[in-house]
C-alpha cells in the first residue's frame, strides 16, 4: 500500500525479502539485535507460524525500513517520517501487543498513530540509554557467576518473578506460572541464564543472555538480591555477564532506564560506553 503522506511501500515481507532485511539490520547490530537474532534462528523474513511477521518499507523497489510485528513490536531502521505510517498501519491491524521497544526516534513515531487504536499504556520510557562494550571489562570478575542448571530452575525462579514485577510493574504468574517458568527453562537449558546462590540456597546475583546474535548479544533480566544491595557487587558481576556473553559474541549489549542513575554508574565501571538511545511502551 501507498500513503500520500510518504514516498514509500509498505508491504509484509516474505523468504525473498531475507537478504535485504538482513543487510537493513546489519547496518546497526546492536540496536537491531532482536531481528538479527530472529533471522538467524529463522534464516527467513517469511511470516512465522506463531504468526509474527515484518513490515517492510519500499523506496523505489529498496528496503529502508522494517518493523517486526509479533506479541512485540520492533522498528528496525524506521524514521520519524515513516514511523507514523507504519504505527497507522499497526493500528488498523487491530492487534494487541505486549510492548514496543527499540530505538527511541522509531518506537515514539510509530506510538504516535498507533496509539489511536491500542490500550493505553501503563509505562512509556522514552529514554533508555542503549550500551555497549566490545571486549574484557577493567573489573576483575565475580568468580562465583555460573550458568545455571535445569536444577536450579526452582530457586531461581522466584528472582526472575521478582526481577519481573520490580523492572515492568506486574507480576508474570499472575495467570499462572506454566508460560513463564517454560520461557526461564528455555534460557537455562540454551545456557543463557547466569546466577549464583548464597550458602542458603538464596539467589545473590542473576541476569540472562536474552537475545544472542552473531554480532552482539544483549543482556536482560538484571537483578541483585535486596539483601546483598549496597555492597558493592554489582560491578564484578556485570563483568562476569560480559565474560559469558563474549564467548557468544564480541559485542555486549544492555539498554537501562536513564532515571536509574545506581545502574547506569555501575554499567558505565565495567566499561559501557552509551551507542544510542532505546524507548519502550509497556502494555
Amino acid at each position: 500500500m501507498r500513503s500520500g503522506n510518504m514516498t514509500g511501500t509498505l508491504r509484509i515481507l516474505g523468504a525473498a525479502d531475507t537478504p535485504a532485511l538482513t543487510e537493513l539490520a546489519a547496518a546497526d547490530p546492536v540496536a537491531n539485535t532482536f531481528l538479527l537474532s530472529h533471522l538467524e534462528t529463522t534464516r527467513t523474513a517469511a511470516p512465522t507460524a506463531a504468526g509474527g511477521q515484518v513490515l517492510g518499507v519500499f523506496d523505489d523497489g529498496r528496503l529502508t525500513a522494517a518493523c517486526w510485528a509479533g506479541v512485540n513490536v520492533v522498528p528496525t531502521g524506521v524514521t520519524a517520517e515513516n514511523g507514523p505510517e507504519i504505527g497507522a498501519y499497526l493500528a488498523r491491524t487491530g492487534r494487541r501487543f505486549s510492548s514496543v521497544f527499540g530505538p527511541a526516534e522509531a518506537v515514539l513515531s510509530l506510538w504516535s498513530e498507533l496509539q489511536h487504536n491500542s490500550p493505553r499504556p501503563f509505562d512509556v520510557r522514552s529514554d533508555q540509554p542503549l550500551l555497549e562494550i566490545a571486549g574484557p571489562s577493567p573489573v576483575t570478575p565475580a568468580p562465583g557467576l555460573r550458568r545455571a542448571r535445569p536444577a536450579d530452575l526452582d530457586r531461581l525462579l522466584p528472582a526472575c518473578t521478582a526481577m519481573f514485577e520490580e523492572e515492568v510493574g506486574y507480576s508474570p504468574v499472575a495467570g499462572g506460572s506454566r508460560h513463564y517458568r517454560q520461557r526461564v527453562l528455555s534460557l537455562i537449558q540454551n545456557g543463557h541464564s547466569l546466577v549464583e546462590f548464597d550458602g542458603a540456597g538464596q539467589v545473590i546475583f542473576k541476569a540472562e543472555l536474552g537475545t544472542v546474535s552473531s554480532h552482539a548479544v544483549q543482556v536482560q533480566g538484571v537483578w541483585m538480591n535486596p539483601a546483598y544491595r549496597g555492597r558493592g557487587l554489582s560491578a564484578a558481576y556485570m563483568s562476569a555477564v560480559v565474560r559469558f556473553a563474549q564467548e557468544l559474541a564480541p559485542v555486549t549489549s544492555l539498554y537501562v532506564n536513564s532515571y536509574n542513575t545506581p545502574a547506569r554508574a555501575t554499567y558505565e565501571s565495567v566499561g559501557f560506553r552509551q551507542v544510542g538511545t532505546f524507548a519502550t511502551i509497556l502494555f
